[in-house]
C-alpha cells in the first residue's frame, strides 16, 4: 500500500512559512536561537515569532499557545483538509499528534495567579493543558469524526504518531490523517533540562568538539497524509525501545541501529539509497556520541547528514514532525543540484565521535535529493526512525 504526505504546514523559530524555513535552513541561519529569561533560567531559546491566530470563544477550553501554533500550521493547509473533508466526509478524517508538554505553560501561569490572588484565572481551563487537547481541539474546530488523539512518548511523540496515522489508514479506519506535533516553550522544560545539566551555556553544538547541552524550541508541524497521490511518499517507518535508562541513551546505540535497519526494511530501501540523513543531534555530550557511533556502524561515512537544531533548537515534541518538513521541502524543492541542511554548530566537529559525513553550508549532493530519512529518539528509549521520497 502506497502513502502519501500531501501537504504541509509548520513555523518554528526560523520562519512561519515553507518557503521561509527552507531558506533559512538552506542558510544554516542561527540567528532564530535567542536570549530569554521568561522561565527564571536565563539561556538562548527557539521561540516562534508569527503573529498566532486567535482561538475563538467558542472553543475557550482550548485556549493556549500550543493549540494556537497548531491552529497557525493548520491555516497553511486549510485548502487540502478541506479538499480530503469534501471527498470522503467527516467521519473519514482522523488526528494524530504528538507532544510533550501540550500547553502546561498556561497551568505555570494560572498557578502563578492562584498563589497571588488565591484563585485560579477565570479563563483556565484544565484542557488547555491536556496531553489530548491539541487532538481534540483541531477535531472540534474541523467538525471532523474520525479517530483523533495524542501520542506522548517525549522527544520522538510526533515521530511515534506517523506510525500511528499509517495504521489508521492500513486498517481502512480513515481516508485521510492530519498528522504531526507541537510544542510550545515552558518552564516544565527549561527548568527541568537546567537540571539535568542539559542547557548549552550558549549556542548548541551539534556534534561539535565544544558541545555542552540543548537550546529548547518550539514549534508545530501538520501534514496530511492519505492514500491519494501527493509529492511525497512516506516509505518506511521504523521504531525500537530499549529501556536503557529513564534520561541517557544506551551508548551501545543497538536499539538505534534497529530502528533505522526496520525503516529500510520497511521501506524496502538499503543505507546507499538514502541521499539526507537528518540527525537527531541534541548537541547532548552522551546522544551525539551514541548516534554517531549508530550511523556510522549503518551508513559508515557514505551518507550526507546533519542535525537541524542547530538553527531550531530542540524541539522536544513536535521534533520528529519538524524535521520530518524538513525533508519533506527538501524534497519538493525543484534544485537539482541537491542543496543540503547544514550541520551548523559554529565548532570543529568532535574527533572522538565516531566519523560522520557532516554537511557543510552549500554543499550539494550533485543531483536532486530523492530520498530522506529522520531520526527521534527520546527519554526512555523510544527511538523512531522515517524514511520519506520524492513522489
Amino acid at each position: 500500500m502506497t502513502y502519501y504526505l500531501n501537504d504541509l504546514g509548520l513555523l518554528c523559530a526560523i520562519g512561519n512559512s515553507k518557503a521561509e524555513v527552507l531558506k533559512r535552513l538552506l542558510a544554516g541561519d542561527r540567528s532564530g536561537l535567542t536570549a530569554s529569561d521568561e522561565f527564571g533560567v536565563r539561556c538562548l531559546v527557539g521561540a516562534v515569532t508569527a503573529e498566532l491566530p486567535e482561538i475563538d470563544q467558542h472553543y475557550r477550553v482550548y485556549n493556549c499557545r500550543n493549540n494556537r501554533l497548531l491552529l497557525a500550521a493548520l491555516s497553511q493547509i486549510e485548502a487540502t483538509v478541506a479538499a480530503m473533508i469534501a471527498r470522503f466526509g467527516a467521519d473519514r478524517i482522523g488526528i494524530v499528534l504528538g507532544t510533550s508538554t501540550s500547553g502546561v505553560r498556561n497551568t505555570e501561569l494560572a498557578l502563578a495567579y492562584y498563589a497571588d490572588r488565591g484563585v485560579l484565572p477565570e479563563a483556565f481551563h484544565y484542557k488547555q493543558q491536556q496531553m489530548g487537547a491539541g487532538a481534540d481541539f483541531l477535531a472540534d474546530f474541523l467538525g471532523v469524526s474520525g479517530p483523533a488523539y495524542t501520542l506522548s512518548t517525549a522527544c520522538s511523540s510526533s515521530g511515534k504518531a506517523f506510525a500511528s496515522a499509517r495504521r489508521l489508514l492500513s486498517l481502512d479506519l480513515c481516508d485521510a490523517v492530519i498528522v504531526g506535533g507541537a510544542d510550545s516553550l515552558c518552564g516544565l522544560t527549561v527548568n527541568g533540562f537546567t537540571a539535568l545539566e542539559s542547557i548549552s551555556s550558549g549556542l548548541c553544538k551539534p556534534f561539535g568538539l565544544h558541545r555542552d547541552g540543548i537550546n529548547i524550541g518550539e514549534a508545530a508541524s501538520l501534514f496530511v497524509l492519505s492514500k491519494q497521490p501527493g509529492p511525497v511518499l512516506l516509505h518506511g517507518i521504523g521504531a525500537s525501545s530499549d529501556a536503557y535508562h529513564f534520561a541517557a541513551p544506551d551508548p551501545d546505540a543497538t536499539d538505534v541501529i534497529k530502528a533505522m535497519q526496520l525503516a529500510l526494511d520497511n521501506a524496502g530501501k538499503t543505507p546507499g539509497d538514502i541521499d539526507y540523513l537528518n540527525l537527531h543531534g541534541t548537541a547532548t555530550l552522551l546522544n551525539d556520541a551514541m548516534e554517531s557511533k549508530a550511523v556510522n556502524a549503518l551508513f559508515g561515512t557514505a551518507v550526507a547528514a546533519s542535525s537541524s537544531k542547530g538553527m531550531t533548537g530542540h524541539t522536544l515534541g513536535a521534533a520528529a514532525a519538524l524535521e520530518l518538513a524538513f525533508c519533506w521541502l527538501l524534497l519538493t524543492d525543484n534544485d537539482q543540484r541537491g542543496t543540503l541542511i547544514p550541520n551548523s554548530n559554529d565548532d570543529q566537529t568532535d574527533p572522538a565521535l565516531a566519523a560522520l559525513h557532516l554537511a557543510k553550508q552549500g554543499e550539494t549532493l550533485g543531483r536532486r535529493i530523492d530520498t530522506c530519512q529522520s531520526n527521534s529518539f527520546a527519554f526512555g528509549g523510544n527511538n523512531v526512525s522515517i524514511i520519506v521520497g520524492r513522489a
